[in-house]
C-alpha cells in the first residue's frame, strides 16, 4: 500500500545508535520537530552480503545529505543488541563499524508491518491448531522512504533483496524536492540541480521541449 503524499506513520521505534544506546525513535517527530527531512531506508537483516555495502554508502554520503538538511535513519527487523554487534564488526569482517547514523530496530514488526514492506505470502491460518503461518522470511525488502518537514511522504521504493540502492539517486530526489518546495517549478525526466526545470502548465511544458527535447 503506497503512502506518497500521506503522512508518515506515527510510532515510536526501538533504536540503537554507534555509542550503544538503545533509545525509542518516531520517524514522523523526527521530521516535524526538527524541521528536516528524513531519508528512512529499510535493510533486509544485519550480517549479510549486500546490507553493508548499502549502511556504509549511506554514511559515506552522510555529509551530503546534511547539506541538505536531511537526517539519514537505517532500519531492519534485528534487535539492538544484534545491530550493536553488528556496528562492532570491522569492515574487513562484514561488519559496519563506522556507521554513525542512528539504525531502527523494529524487531516487533511495528512500523514495517504498517508500511506493508514484510517479505510475507500464503498466510494460512489452521483452524485446528490456531496457528498462522506464513512463506518468506518475514523481514523488510529494500524499501526508502523521502520524508518532509511536515512529515508527508515525497518519494517511496521498494527494491528486493539482491538489488542495491543508488545513494546519489536519493540525494538528486532531495534536491529536485528542495526545487519544487523554493522555486514553484516542476523537475522534469532526469533533472539534476543546476539544470532547467520547468513551470507547471502547458505553456512550460512546451518551452521545456521545445528547447530540451531533439
Amino acid at each position: 500500500m503506497a503512502i506518497v503524499g500521506k503522512q508518515f506513520p506515527d510510532l515510536n521505534v526501538d533504536a540503537m545508535n554507534e555509542m550503544g544506546d538503545t533509545f525509542k525513535l518516531n520517524v514522523l517527530e523526527e521530521a516535524k520537530n526538527n524541521k528536516k527531512k528524513v531519508l528512512l531506508f529499510w535493510y533486509p537483516k544485519d550480517f549479510t552480503f549486500v546490507c553493508p555495502t548499502e549502511l556504509h554508502a549511506f554514511e559515506a554520503a552522510k555529509a551530503e545529505f546534511e547539506k541538505r538538511n536531511t537526517i539519514v535513519i537505517g532500519a531492519s527487523c534485528d534487535t539492538p543488541e544484534v545491530h550493536f554487534a553488528w556496528l562492532n564488526t570491522p569492515k574487513d569482517n562484514g561488519g559496519i563499524e563506522g556507521v554513525t547514523y542512528p539504525i531502527l530496530a523494529d524487531s516487533n514488526r511495528n512500523l514495517a508491518n504498517t508500511l506493508g514492506i514484510l517479505d510475507i505470502t500464503n498466510e494460512k491460518y489452521n483452524e485446528e491448531t490456531g496457528v498462522v503461518t506464513v512463506d518468506g522470511d518475514n523481514v523488510t525488502y529494500r524499501a526508502t522512504y523521502v520524508i518532509d518537514e511536515d512529515g508527508i511522504v515525497q518519494h517511496e521504493g521498494v527494491n528486493n533483496m539482491p538489488i542495491g540502492r543508488n545513494v546519489n539517486e536519493f540525494l538528486r530526489i532531495i534536491d529536485a524536492l528542495t526545487h519544487v518546495q523554493e522555486k514553484g517549478e516542476v523537475c522534469p525526466a532526469n533533472w539534476e540541480e543546476g539544470k532547467d526545470a520547468m513551470s507547471a502548465n502547458r505553456t512550460g511544458t512546451a518551452e521545456y521541449l521545445a528547447n530540451h527535447v531533439n
